[in-house]
Order: C-alpha cells, then structure tokens, then sequence
C-alpha cells in the first residue's frame, strides 16, 4: 500500500492541488489513494511534488516522527500570548501561523485545541464567580482577580509548555483529546 494520502494530508494540499503539482489528473491521485499501485512516471511525479523520495512515498516512513520544526511549533504556541491583547487572538493567531506554514500535527492541534477549551471555560468561570460573589455577598473584587489569575494560569500553560517543547519536544500540559 501507498501513503500519498498521508503525505498529501501532512502538506494540508487538496486531490486537484496535488494533480496540479505533479502535472497529473485528479482521477489518478483519487485511484491511487483508494489502492491503486505507484510506480514509473506517476510514482516520479508525485514523489517530486511532495518533495520526498521514491522509497518514502512507497513505504511510507513515519511521518509523525519525521522532523518537525520546534522553533515554530513554539513560536504557534507562544503566539497564543497573543490572548492578553486580543480575546481570541490565542485561537486565530496559533491558527493562521499553523496552516500557513503547513505546520498542522498532532501537537500544533493540541496548543490550539487547549486554547479553545480555555476560552470556552473562562467566561463560564467568570459568570460562576459572579453568581457565587452575588449569592454569599462576596467582596465585588473577587471579579478581577479572578481573571488575573486565570490569565495567569494561561500564561503559565503556554510558558510551561513552550519550555517542554524546547527540552522534550513534547506538550507538558495536554488534553486526552483534540477538538479540531
């Protein structure tokens, strides 16, 4: 069996894209990836425009272990800083940069996935506070420290995991799933 779709997906390219690049129709790229054996003048393009070798292509090395680009996978999650300026800059920014620089894996879709969990939890911490403070007449600053301190925490995330990604290649903190 054939990996082109692994590789087709790694590089975030459509069927149409791909056949373009290597010069070939979108029905031969659909008949390959559904089973079709590579070889001659097809296995040379494609192997080509996706700029890996024949063998690669053929056997399908592993591509999660292939060599990722730490410095941007850092500079993906440390952009999520980007939240203490911008409400859902810690989405949008770790996103572009993402499938701008084809950089779309397992960890880059677990920074952006543990920031839309975070933005989702945080108004809902705020408003439980607020309920909380309103029902047992708490102190009105319980609001803003709040959020400081979960801001906080966030910062703490971002920054732990950007030094674990630099020692260990490797999220520190993580979820047990992926939303995207």
């Amino acid at each position: 069996m054939n990996h082109l779709l692994k590789y087709r997906e790694k590089l975030n390219l459509t069927q149409q894209q791909l056949a373009e690049k290597a010069k070939l129709s979108v029905r031969t790229i659909q008949r390959i990836e559904v089973g079709q054996e590579l070889k001659g003048h097809t296995l040379d393009a494609l192997s080509q425009a996706l700029e890996v070798s024949r063998e690669q292509l053929l056997n399908g090395e592993d591509l999660e272990k292939k060599e990722t680009n730490t410095q941007l996978i850092k500079l993906i999650n440390l952009s999520s800083l980007l939240l203490l300026i911008v409400p859902l800059g810690s989405i949008i920014l770790p996103l572009i940069i993402m499938y701008w620089k084809k950089e779309v894996n397992a960890i880059t879709k677990q920074i952006v996935s543990l920031q839309i969990l975070w933005t989702i939890a945080f108004p809902l911490i705020i408003l439980a506070v607020v309920f909380l403070s309103n029902l047992f007449r708490i102190n009105r600053q319980s609001v803003p420290l709040t959020m400081l301190l979960l801001l906080l925490v966030n910062v703490y995330i971002i920054l732990r995991n950007t030094a674990e990604l630099h020692k260990n290649q490797k999220l520190h903190i993580k979820l047990n799933f992926s939303i995207i």
